[in-house]
């Protein structure tokens, strides 16, 4: 017998977990469920799997794209948009930064205060962009 299972949030880490946290909230318009130190927990105002920040003293931020040996990252965002160059003006007010490497048309990689990439994307085709 399979146990329930529900995935409740993504965890980033970060050097500062409510800096980061911070941020997203700019982002996203969540708001902040539980904020404990070094730990910062938000959700959507509609439910839903959140996103969970962990302060890391020796957190090493990806390098995107990455080369031969350079920190890879270990996931990423993505983030459905009506209009893209909007959303890419909002996110870089909110303190994201537009990644000089950016692979397709329809999406936007930016990069987070600690580093992580993460896609902005707007759907042409009815599909989700490959990252």
């Amino acid at each position: 017998m399979t146990p329930r299972l529900t995935l409740s949030a993504t965890v980033l880490d970060a050097p500062d977990a409510r800096e980061l946290a911070a941020f997203y909230q700019r982002l996203l318009g969540w708001t902040i469920d539980s904020d404990e130190p070094g730990w910062v927990t938000m959700h959507p105002p509609g439910g839903g799997a959140g996103l969970s920040f962990q302060t890391e003293k020796d957190y090493m931020p990806p390098v995107w794209p990455a080369g031969p040996g350079d920190q890879r990252m270990m996931l990423h965002l993505d983030i459905e948009v009506d209009d893209l160059e909007t959303a890419v003006a909002h996110a870089t007010g909110a303190g994201a930064t537009l990644a000089g490497h950016q692979p397709q048309d329809d999406v936007r990689v930016l990069l987070d205060p600690a580093g992580h990439p993460f896609c902005l994307w707007i759907r042409t085709d009815g599909s989700i962009p490959e990252p």
